[in-house]
């Protein structure tokens, strides 16, 4: 289970990787958003020797329209648009892009590269996608929910990935 103590990692260039092990929450307002989506992503792509992701305001932009369209409902529901698709809910308002991302990153543990598969019952596609070789940019977006539903985040990207029977590094 994901919970807000976690370890947050930045990646300067690629190559020094800082661990804080702290509340994300608190470290996440001091960063910008992009930043927050961004690091805990990149630094697992490091690990695999991939290039970073980059930011793309395009896709930024999609995400932020889907995001606002959750809103309403906050339903953990793929927009099933052009790019690949992370998603997230979590309850109450407070839920931090660094949190969305270090959640996605941490399926890694229940992915096994040699079946290409996700361990039994678990999930891992997430994380999948975060490290798709093709890969390359990406957008993401939070909305905080109407009525008290909760916080949406996304990420798009672009090119896809996650195709069934290819491995994603």
């Amino acid at each position: 289970m994901f919970t807000a103590h976690t370890t947050l990692s930045i990646c300067l260039l690629s190559l020094l990787c800082i661990n804080i092990a702290t509340n994300a929450a608190q470290i996440s307002g001091y960063l910008p958003l992009e930043t927050q989506f961004l690091a805990p992503q990149n630094a697992a792509r490091a690990v695999r020797g991939m290039k970073p992701l980059v930011w793309d305001s395009r896709v930024a932009k999609y995400a932020q329209g889907y995001a606002n369209r959750r809103r309403r409902d906050c339903e953990l529901t793929h927009s099933n648009g052009p790019y690949g698709e992370n998603i997230f809910w979590g309850s109450g308002k407070d839920w931090s892009a660094a949190e969305a991302a270090t959640a996605w990153v941490s399926e890694k543990r229940f992915y096994k590269y040699w079946s290409n598969s996700c361990a039994w019952g678990k999930m891992c596609g997430h994380y999948t996608q975060i490290v798709w070789r093709g890969s390359k940019r990406v957008g993401c977006a939070r909305a905080v929910c109407d009525g008290g539903k909760g916080v949406f985040m996304t990420c798009n990207y672009d090119p896809p990935g996650n195709y069934v029977g290819e491995r994603p590094y």
